[in-house]
């Protein structure tokens, strides 16, 4: 399994992430080690969390999916097997912390995932959302002394749009601060325009790495939301709605196709998909069951033929200003 290097970095990881944002919600700390112990032992070594992971869960206040992961690397003793990234800048619960990325804010933040992580140092720490009310001098002043600190090993970007990762990255370089070395944009066979029109061809140019969430979208792309009479069938079935239309259901269809030539799932295929994208480094997939393993453990050594990219890029094509993309 060939590795991808993350922006200008040193990180290089396995084509695929494992998202733990379920850790603490759809998955409880036995669950979560197992599911951690089969995709690093199957070759696969980035793991994406957040500090405010699963702050949505009844009960939580986030902080929970980084305290399992630090307990799995305590007892695991895997700890340079993984590449650990994680986020800051969204709302906890209240009273823990706000939606910021102000410098107090950050130097705060990190200490307290380090603690929750039990770890000296994190791989790739990302700014989970765009912040406008704090000067981007003063994030990215942060993030690069957290860098010169030995706390971080490089940055990255979430939810940024265009123009303010433009500004960001130009404050780096003007300032010879540390810059955000990958993006971490919503992108899957279904939501393609935003990343396609807006953050690719940025991201190309600045040699960013590209670390998809959403890469299933939220699970449609498994094929298992037939009706909306499914959708009460997961915890993230009201998110899967929006989905549920003529362009969608072309979609499903055209995985099953595929993954009938490759004996797969189409599950499989939309991560290969996904992975065959030449400025995707990592899509991020996740799974709340042992028997969701395979699919994620099988995506990352799917090859996609160019014919099976073309089919799938066809049945998922959109509107975009009078053409079809």
């Amino acid at each position: 399994m060939k590795k991808r290097r993350i922006g200008n970095t040193a990180l290089e990881v396995a084509p695929l992430a494992f998202g733990c944002n379920v850790f603490g919600w759809t998955a409880d700390e036995a669950m979560s080690f197992k599911l951690l112990d089969a995709f690093v032992d199957a070759g696969l070594d980035l793991i994406d969390t957040a500090d405010v992971y699963p702050v949505w869960h009844p009960g939580n206040v986030g902080g929970e999916s980084e305290a399992i992961i630090g307990n799995w690397l305590k007892k695991s003793n895997k700890r340079d097997k993984v590449t650990v990234a994680t986020k800051v800048g969204m709302k906890m619960a209240p009273g823990l912390g706000c939606e910021s990325l102000s410098k107090d804010y950050i130097m705060k933040s990190v200490e307290d995932s380090l603690k929750r992580l039990q770890i000296d140092t994190i791989d790739l720490y990302q700014a989970h959302n765009d912040d406008p009310n704090t000067p981007l001098e003063e994030t990215m002043e942060a993030f690069d002394q957290l860098i010169k600190q030995g706390k971080v090993r490089a940055i990255g970007a979430s939810n940024y749009k265009q123009d303010r990762l433009k500004e960001a990255l130009a404050v780096s370089k003007q300032h010879g601060f540390a810059r955000y070395e990958c993006l971490q944009p919503e992108y899957n066979l279904y939501d393609r325009e935003d990343y396609e029109n807006n953050l690719e061809k940025l991201c190309a140019d600045e040699k960013l790495g590209v670390i998809s969430y959403f890469s299933m979208a939220r699970g449609f792309l498994s094929g298992k939301y037939k009706s909306k009479a499914d959708l009460d069938q997961s915890p993230r079935g009201k998110g899967v709605e929006k989905y549920m239309n003529d362009r969608g259901f072309k979609i499903i269809e055209a995985l099953h196709t595929v993954a009938a030539e490759y004996s797969s799932t189409p599950a499989q295929v939309s991560l290969a998909w996904l992975i065959a994208r030449p400025s995707i480094t990592a899509p991020i997939a996740s799974a709340s069951k042992m028997e969701q393993m395979p699919d994620i453990i099988k995506a990352a050594q799917l090859e996609l033929k160019p014919e099976a990219v073309e089919l799938l890029n066809k049945a998922s094509a959109y509107e975009t200003a009078g053409t079809k993309a």
